[in-house]
C-alpha cells in the first residue's frame, strides 16, 4: 500500500528469469500500480479484498501460477538477489525456505532492542512448544512449494501470519531449511508494524496453537479406535 517511491529499489534486485510478479495492492492512492507496471510490464496486479499482511498474502498466493512461490515485501527491505538462495534450497530437497536475519551470515538494520528481545523470547516459545530449531519467528521474506499451502491453512489477519506459517509448517511435518538474510531499512515511508500490539497478536497465534494442537493430541487418546480391544473397532 502506498509503495511508489520504493518499488523502484525493489524490481532493481528482482533476477531477470522470475517467471512472474505478482502484486497485491492494498487500495494504494498513490501511483504504485503504475509505477510497478512501468517498472515490470507484465506485473500482475491483484487488489486485496480485505484488510492486514495475513489477508494481503492469502489474496497473492491464490493468484501465483508458479510451482514456488516467494513472500518479498515491497517496502526495499529484501534483497532480491537473495531469492536464487531460497529457490536452490527448495530445489535441493526442502520444502520450506524461511528467512532468518539471525542465522549465520543474516543481519538487520531495521530492529530496536525490544523487537529483537520479542522476536527471541517468541521464537524460543515456539521451538520448545513444537519442536522447532528457528533462530528466527517474525520475518516475512520465505519461499515455498506451492503444494504446502494445502497443508497450512492460513486463518489470519495481520502481521502474525509469518508466525503462523512457521508454526503450521512444522505441525505438518513439512521440510524447513533456514536461509541467511539481511533485512535493510525501510527506504520510504512509515511501517505499519506496531511492536507491543503485534507481538501480542504473535503470542495468541501460538497459544491458540498450542491449545489445538493439545486438543488434537486428546481426541487421539481417546479415539474409539485407539481404545477398543483387538476386533472391535468399526
Amino acid at each position: 500500500m502506498n509503495e511508489a517511491a520504493n518499488l523502484p529499489y525493489v524490481f532493481k534486485t528482482l533476477p531477470d528469469w522470475i517467471h512472474e510478479v505478482v502484486l497485491v495492492d492494498g487500495n494504494s492512492t498513490d501511483n504504485t500500480i503504475e509505477v510497478a507496471r512501468e517498472l515490470w510490464p507484465k506485473v500482475r496486479v491483484v487488489p486485496q479484498r480485505g484488510r492486514g499482511k495475513g489477508d494481503a498474502l492469502t489474496t497473492g498466493f491464490e493468484a501465483c501460477t508458479g510451482d514456488i512461490i516467494v513472500m518479498v515485501d515491497a517496502d526495499g527491505s529484501a534483497d532480491g538477489g537473495e531469492i536464487v538462495s531460497y529457490v536452490s534450497a527448495l530445489v535441493s530437497g526442502a520444502d520450506f525456505a524461511k528467512g532468518s536475519r539471525f542465522a549465520n551470515g543474516g543481519g538487520t538494520d531495521d530492529m530496536t532492542f525490544v523487537r529483537k528481545l520479542g522476536n527471541r523470547v517468541l521464537c524460543a516459545v515456539v521451538n520448545r512448544k513444537f519442536g522447532a530449531r528457528y533462530t528466527d519467528l517474525c520475518y516475512g521474506y520465505n519461499a515455498f512449494w506451492r503444494h504446502c499451502l494445502d497443508k497450512i491453512e492460513l486463518d489470519c489477519t495481520g502481521f502474525e501470519v509469518e508466525t503462523l506459517m512457521n508454526i503450521r509448517v512444522v505441525k505438518a511435518g513439512l521440510k524447513v531449511q533456514e536461509i541467511p538474510s539481511h533485512e535493510y531499512l525501510r527506504i520510504h515511508g512509515a511501517s505499519n508494524l506496531r511492536a507491543v500490539r503485534d507481538g501480542l497478536r504473535v503470542l495468541r497465534v501460538i497459544l491458540r496453537e498450542r491449545s489445538n494442537r493439545r486438543e488434537l493430541r486428546r481426541r487421539e487418546r481417546h479415539s474409539p479406535l485407539l481404545d477398543s480391544f483387538p476386533g472391535e473397532a468399526s
